[in-house]
C-alpha cells in the first residue's frame, strides 16, 4: 500500500501550520508568541489525530530585547543584542581578532578590550566554533564586550544566545553586527576605543513543551521532536518553523498508519531551544533515559532538498536512513560524527541514540538563519512533503519490532567528543556534563 505515499506528497497540513507558526510574530524563549506558538501545535497534532496532546510549563529566564548600539568615531553602528547579555554598556579599544579561533584569543591581550569575531571558520580548520565557544574564549580572556560579526553577506547582522545554563545571563555586554559593519569596524576601528551597549529587559518568564502520542501503548518509545521558538528578529520559518511543522506532518501521516507501529511514538515539540536547550533539558532530566528507543530530532530541514542524518556513532541510526534510502531509491546523507547542538543532544550526551535531522548544505553555519533572513519565501513545499515521506517511512522503520539500536555509555560518547575535539568547546561553555 502506497497511498499514504500520494496522500503526504498532496497535504497542506505541514505547510499550513508553517504558514501560522511564522504569522504568530515574535517567538522568542518565555514570550506570550512561543506560547501561542505551542498552543497552535497542541491543536494541530490533536486534529491530525493524535492521543494526549498537552503542554508542559516549566521556569525559563526571560530575556527582552531594548535598544542596543555600538558608537565609534561618532557614528551609530547598526548592531544587535545577543540574546541573554547583560544590560550593561563598556567604552575600550576594539581589538578584531578574525575567525576567533582558540589560538587568536591566546595571543591577543583583550584584558578590558572588546572582542570582535567572525561568525564562520576558515576551511582549513579542524572543526566548527560555535558562538558561545567565541564568547567564553573572550570572558575567560578578560573581554569588556563582544561583538560577533555576521560572515554571510547582505547586512544582516546575526543573533544567537549567550550565557550558560548555570549563568544564564552572560558576563559581557554582546552584539552583532553585519559583515559589512565588522569590515567597517576592522578598517576603521580596529585598536581606537567603541562604545558597546546593550538595553534589555531580564525577568522571570515561564515556557512549555508540547507533547503527543501515537501508536500502541508500550513501555518504549521513539520520539519525534523539534522546538517551536524562535529568535525575535525574524519570522522563524527555517529555525525551527519547517522543523515543527515537518512534526505536525509526520503526525498526520503516521495517525493514518497506525496500525503498523509496533513501538508507542511520541510527539514532542520543544520550548526554549535558542536560549541553551532549556526545553529538552528539562525532558531530559524528567524522563526515563532506557525507555526511548530512538530519537528523531527535526532541526534544520526542508532548506534544502536532501536530508542529512548526525548518527551520533549509534550504528543502528545509520542501518535505518540506509534501509530507507535503498527501498525508495532516495539520496538521504548519514553523518557518524557527534553534534552536541539542539535537542537530541540533552538525551545523546548520557547514550540515548538520536539523530540530528537537518538538510545539506555547502554553507558554513546557519547561511539565513539566526538573521532578518529567516522568512518562509526562503522554503518550498515541495521540499517539506517529499522529505516528510521519507521521515515517516523512518519512523516506521524505527518502530518496528524489528528495529533495535542499541543505546551507547556516557562514557563512549565522552571519548567521541574528546576524539572529535570537540571537548574543549563544551568545557569552556559548561557544557561538559561529565566528571573527569
Amino acid at each position: 500500500m502506497t497511498t499514504w505515499i500520494s496522500d503526504l506528497f498532496t497535504s497542506d497540513v505541514g505547510w499550513t501550520h508553517l504558514e501560522g507558526l511564522v504569522d504568530v510574530g515574535i517567538r522568542m524563549a518565555g514570550s506570550d508568541g512561543e506560547r501561542e506558538a505551542a498552543e497552535l501545535t497542541c491543536d494541530a497534532l490533536a486534529e491530525v489525530g493524535t492521543r494526549n496532546a498537552r503542554l508542559e510549563t516549566f521556569d525559563v529566564q526571560g530575556w527582552t530585547r531594548g535598544d542596543s548600539e555600538v558608537l565609534a568615531g561618532g557614528e551609530e553602528l547598526e548592531c544587535i543584542a545577543l540574546p541573554r547579555s547583560p544590560d550593561n554598556a563598556t567604552t575600550a579599544p576594539l581589538v578584531d581578532l578574525g575567525y576567533g579561533l582558540p589560538a587568536d584569543f591566546e595571543e591577543a591581550d583583550l584584558e578590558g578590550k572588546v572582542a570582535m569575531v567572525r561568525s564562520d571558520i576558515p576551511d582549513y580548520y579542524e572543526r566548527y566554533i560555535h558562538r558561545r565557544e567565541k564568547y567564553s574564549h573572550a570572558v575567560e580572556n578578560g573581554a569588556a564586550a563582544f561583538v560577533y560579526r555576521n560572515h554571510v553577506e547582505g547586512c544582516l547582522p546575526p543573533t544567537g544566545s549567550v550565557g550558560t545554563a548555570d549563568d544564564p545571563i552572560g558576563d559581557i555586554p554582546a552584539v552583532g553586527v553585519s559583515s559589512e559593519v565588522g569590515a567597517r569596524l576592522a578598517r576603521r576601528y580596529d585598536g581606537e576605543e567603541i562604545e558597546v551597549r546593550v538595553d534589555a529587559d531580564v525577568h522571570d518568564a515561564t515556557s512549555q513543551n508540547v507533547h503527543a502520542e501515537l501508536g500502541p501503548d508500550t513501555d518504549d518509545r521513539v520520539l519525534v521532536t523539534s522546538h517551536v521558538d524562535a529568535h525575535d528578529i525574524a519570522e522563524g520559518a527555517m529555525d525551527n518553523g519547517a522543523g515543527t511543522a515537518m512534526v505536525v506532518e509526520l503526525a498526520n501521516a503516521l495517525a493514518k498508519r497506525e496500525d503498523e507501529l509496533e513501538t508507542r511514538v511520541e510527539f514532542v515539540v520543544y520550548g526554549s531551544e535558542e536560549v541553551g536547550l532549556v526545553g529538552s533539558s528539562y525532558h531530559s532530566e524528567t524522563t526515563d533515559h532506557d525507555s526511548i528507543a530512538a530519537i528523531v530530532n527535526n532541526d534544520g530541514v526542508v532548506r534544502d532538498r536532501t536530508l542529512e542524518f548526525y548518527t551520533h556513532g549509534f550504528d543502528g541510526l545509520e542501518d535505518a536512513v540506509d534501509a530507507v534510502s535503498q527501498e525508495y531509491d532516495h539520496p538521504m546523507q548519514t553523518v557518524p560524527q557527534l553534534g552536541p547542538h539542539s535537542d537530541h543532544w540533552p538525551f545523546v550526551q548520557w547514550g540515548v541514540p538520536g539523530y540530528h535531522v537537518k538538510s545539506t548544505s555547502d554553507e558554513v553555519g546557519r547561511g539565513w538563519g539566526h538573521t532578518f533572513a529567516d522568512t518562509l519565501d526562503k522554503l518550498e513545499k515541495r521540499d517539506l512533503r517529499e522529505q516528510a515521506i521519507l521521515l515517516t517511512a523512518l519512523v516506521v522503520d524505527l518502530a518496528s519490532e524489528d528495529r533495535t539500536v542499541e543505546h551507547r555509555s556516557p562514557e563512549a560518547i565522552a571519548s567521541d567528543l574528546e576524539d572529535q575535539n570537540l571537548a574543549e568547546g563544551m568545557r569552556i561553555t559548561g557544557g561538559w556534563p561529565y566528571d573527569d
